[in-house]
């Protein structure tokens, strides 16, 4: 199973956050230390925001800060939601399967995903960012071209 670009993005975004010991950083900063586009960056932190794992204040002295449940979410539950349902193949997609009627394959791939999912459960932000990560993501520094 291959995570979409926005799941990666959030994880890694929720993961700088989690760190953050030097007031609030601003979505602008987040995506210039993760390298990543401004533009994804919003997006990404308007969900988690939605989601009620991040908390956004604008103006002055805003930025960005994770709430409590996002500190202690299952990164299972969190890549489930920003996931969302589906398959693992598309058998219904344009072109459906012929087998579809008949196939063992997606039953038995809708499992390995939710093991998949499963692994990841037990396993918190907090976890994620235990030594040698979070002292990486803490000497991260900002890139241009982040916009």
């Amino acid at each position: 199973m291959r995570l979409t670009r926005f799941t990666d993005l959030a994880l890694r975004v929720l993961m700088r956050l989690a760190v953050e010991q030097e007031g609030l950083p601003t979505t602008r900063e987040v995506a210039a230390t993760m390298d990543v586009p401004y533009t994804h960056t919003a997006k990404v932190v308007a969900k988690l925001q939605h989601m009620g794992l991040v908390e956004a204040r604008r103006g002055r002295g805003g930025g960005l800060t994770l709430t409590p449940a996002g500190r202690t979410a299952s990164v299972g539950a969190l890549v489930r939601d920003l996931e969302g349902p589906g398959d693992v193949v598309d058998c219904e997609g344009s072109t459906p399967c012929p087998l579809r009627a008949a196939c063992r394959l997606r039953g038995a791939l809708r499992e390995a995903q939710e093991a998949f999912f499963a692994s990841l459960d037990p396993l918190t932000l907090a976890e994620l960012v235990e030594t040698p990560t979070g002292p990486l993501l803490l000497s991260l520094s900002p890139t241009r071209g982040a916009d």
